[in-house]
Order: C-alpha cells, then sequence, then structure tokens
C-alpha cells in the first residue's frame, strides 16, 4: 500500500482515506442495506464503475476498514466485513445523513425524506442499533 499523505492535518488525512466519492457509500451499504459482495455493491442506485469499487475495496482492505474472506458455498466471490475501525465510521456516517438532511435537503428535491427526529434525540440508542443489526447478520451466517 502506498498512501500519500497531502499534509499533517488529522481532517485532511482522514480525507486521503476515506473522502473519496464511493467509500463512505460503500460503508453505508454495508450498514444499512447489509451489502456484503461485489455483485452487491454494484448494484447501489449510485451506479459504481466496477473498476472503481474494486480499487476503494481493495484500499478499504489495506487500511483495515474492511476484510474480506471467501463466501461459503462460492469460493469465487468474497464477502466483505466491515471491521472495528470500519464501524467505528458509524457515527460520522450519521452525521453527515443530519448535516444533509438540514442543509442540503432544499438543494435536493429528490432526497429521500425521513424523519430523522430519533436519530436526533437518541443517537448512542440508534448507533448501537445499527452495529448490533450489522454484526447480527455475520451471526445467522455463520450458525447456518
Amino acid at each position: 500500500m502506498d498512501l500519500k499523505f497531502r499534509c499533517k492535518c488529522p481532517i485532511s488525512s482522514a480525507l486521503d482515506v476515506i473522502g473519496d466519492k464511493w467509500t463512505l457509500l460503500i460503508i453505508r451499504d454495508m450498514l444499512f442495506d447489509h451489502k456484503k459482495t461485489f455483485k452487491d455493491f454494484s448494484t447501489s442506485e449510485e451506479s459504481i464503475a466496477t473498476n472503481i469499487l474494486a480499487s476503494r475495496l481493495k484500499l478499504m482492505e489495506e487500511v483495515g476498514i474492511i476484510s474480506k474472506r471467501k463466501q461459503e458455498g462460492n469460493l469465487k466471490s468474497n464477502i466483505y466485513m466491515l471491521t472495528e475501525k470500519g464501524l467505528a465510521l458509524l457515527p460520522i456516517i450519521a452525521e453527515i445523513t443530519l448535516w444533509s438532511d438540514e442543509y442540503v435537503r432544499e438543494l435536493n428535491p429528490i432526497m429521500v425524506k425521513e424523519n430523522y427526529d430519533f436519530v436526533r434525540t437518541n443517537k448512542q440508542v440508534f448507533l448501537e442499533g445499527i452495529k448490533q443489526a450489522y454484526l447480527k447478520t455475520f451471526d445467522s451466517e455463520n450458525k447456518s
């Protein structure tokens, strides 16, 4: 892995790792839609090109945001899982969502309308629920 950092600023350094157009969307799909395979990610409505998807998954694995293993029963397919480092991005995704709901909605009339009051008032409960639901998808897979 040959990461190039632009400067010593922590925000800039984080953006050098997760600040591209796709990484947080892949993590979103993993957390909220429980996507696990390359094929799953390639069907997202944002239409990520397969070469970009492969590149992002590789980078995310190299920096420890995700791990991969072979899919049971199909050794040609990989299952991608968030690591603790990847799961630690959940609060950032939640905050971006809340910020977008409040400040970007007026600019994007087609943005999905959700009621985020529970998230705003019970953020820790919400975050823990999302994390546990995500982890449960792998628990049930390991038991079958």
